[in-house]
């Protein structure tokens, strides 16, 4: 009996304290940091929790922690980042795949989450699977500065059943999982694995759920605010433990079917994965070490881009060509389809349903700050130039006229009309962008509807009524704004004609 009461007194917590702690000091080879200000309402001991706004674009910033010595292998080598959101809660876990294909099938389309590829800096290898719609997965270097602006689309009260309304929204976690190169030249042997807390609210939600519990901290006395955590400016992604998950994952597995028998290595897959949650649902994993097959990340199943460092401009649009100023202009009367049209003709459909109550002057009410703030800066400058039909400035204008015939002239000034030239004298204006004579003739044909095939020359008339023949460095050498009337004379072989500049 004494010798039962002994053993059941916590002797063995002093001698674990003589071995060593590494796994409880272990240091994380990797912090991941993202710009977005935590709740004050979060009592002391929990968890952090961050609120985002729908569509907004957040950095997270990818930083090297390791002490010397450490992970020696990745040195001068790149490294795979995987971001996911995915659900905190454990019930929501378990159904994760049936509540992905709910919202897919309610959001044709759309992505849960995004990366802003014009605003990253020094991430290369985008790729974004078709079937993983709330993942994105990218190479970068640990000793370069590196960012990742994530866009999250789901909001929170999405997934929440439909009773009373004003329901409380479930939280999500941004999760990210690094992994090195093997032998093979696959990125798959796990290195380190962060997440944090987060609550995504429609465009705006979250700056006033911010301010509203701020407002409700500042009424609390001063001893109840001790029990609660201070606001930070930004949301450091904590280091998260797989042991505890993985035992949830095993039994549940064995709980959903008593039939069949889980590998003997189902919990050393698991760990090998660093999976946040254990989506035991679907086979959606990313990287699997099982003989089961699952989808894989491939150059065929991926839209890949690529976004250079910080030393270089950012990458063009992928888009479908059309340029944009080739969309027509909304209009102010345009109905909520006809909005919802143009944005699709301007590469706009990520934001079909954020704006699917808009009408043509609801849309165009919205200020630069405002679409900057609701479409992130790439976006929502691009938005607003569309939207005013903001077009490039050209290099180069000039101002053609057609001089009349000199019979014409004689007939206006025998008829006593004061000023001829204000009457006869239209002029068209020539913008050019690329600064070639050939341009200048190319307009000219244009602009006064004469077949291009027919201009053999253009010249411009010099000192004592020479002809110069215009070329590349005359144009680049046009004053800006110049007016110039022109006159056709017949070629000499009969053939077509040629312009005079004068």
């Amino acid at each position: 009996f004494l010798f039962s009461d002994v053993l059941a007194l916590p002797i063995f917590k002093q001698e674990d304290s003589s071995l060593p702690q590494e796994n409880e000091t272990k240091h994380p080879p990797f912090q991941y940091v993202m710009c977005a200000a935590t709740s004050p309402a979060v009592k002391l001991y929990d968890e952090t929790l961050t609120y985002l706004n729908q569509g907004q674009s957040y950095e997270i910033r990818m930083l090297d922690n390791r002490k010397a010595g450490d992970i020696p292998e990745i040195n001068g080598k790149l490294v795979k980042s995987i971001i996911r959101v995915v659900f905190h809660d454990r019930r929501l876990q378990y159904t994760e795949h049936q509540q992905l294909e709910g919202w897919k099938w309610n959001r044709p389309g759309d992505r849960l989450l995004d990366l802003d590829i014009p605003m990253s800096v020094g991430v290369i290898d985008i790729k974004t699977n078709p079937s993983q719609l709330n993942a994105v997965e990218f190479l970068w270097d640990p000793t370069k500065c590196t960012s990742a602006f994530i866009q999250v689309h789901c909001i929170s009260t999405e997934f929440t059943p439909r009773k009373h309304g004003g329901e409380k929204g479930v939280p999500f976690r941004i999760q990210v999982d690094t992994f090195k190169q093997t032998e093979n030249g696959e990125y798959t042997d796990h290195l380190h694995s962060a997440s944090c807390q987060i609550k995504v609210f429609k465009p705006k939600g979250a700056d006033r759920k911010q301010k509203t519990d701020r407002e409700k901290m500042e009424k609390r006395t001063a001893h109840e605010k001790e029990k609660y955590q201070p606001s930070y400016d930004t949301t450091v992604l904590t280091e998260m433990r797989l042991e505890p998950i993985i035992e949830d994952a095993v039994e549940h597995e064995q709980k959903k079917s008593s039939k069949r028998t889980l590998p003997a290595d189902y919990g050393d897959s698991l760990a090998k994965r660093g999976s946040c949650s254990p989506w035991p649902d679907t086979p959606t994993t990313f990287v699997n070490n099982s003989p089961t097959p699952a989808p894989a990340f491939t150059s065929a199943q991926h839209n890949t881009y690529s976004v250079p460092d910080s030393n270089s401009s950012s990458p063009n649009h992928q888009g479908d060509g059309t340029s944009q100023g080739s969309g027509d202009q909304l209009h102010p009367s345009a109905t909520i389809q006809e909005t919802q049209q143009w944005l699709l003709k301007n590469r706009f459909s990520a934001y079909t349903r954020l704006f699917s109550n808009f009408s043509g002057a609801d849309l165009l009410k919205l200020t630069r700050e405002d679409l900057v703030q609701i479409c992130g800066p790439a976006d929502g400058i691009r938005l607003y130039n569309a939207l005013k039909s903001r077009s490039v400035r050209p290099r180069l204008t000039i101002y053609v006229c057609q001089e009349p015939l000199r019979s014409i002239q004689l007939e206006r000034q025998d008829a006593g009309s004061g000023d001829s030239n204000g009457a006869i004298y239209v002029y068209h204006a020539i913008y050019l962008e690329e600064m070639a004579a050939s341009e200048v003739t190319r307009k000219l044909a244009l602009a006064f509807n004469i077949p291009l095939h027919q201009i053999n020359q253009v010249y411009r008339q010099g000192p004592t009524g020479i002809h110069i023949l215009v070329s590349d460095q005359m144009v680049q050498n046009f004053q800006d704004e110049s007016c110039f009337l022109f006159t056709t004379i017949k070629a000499e072989n009969g053939e077509g004609f040629h312009i005079i500049l004068k």
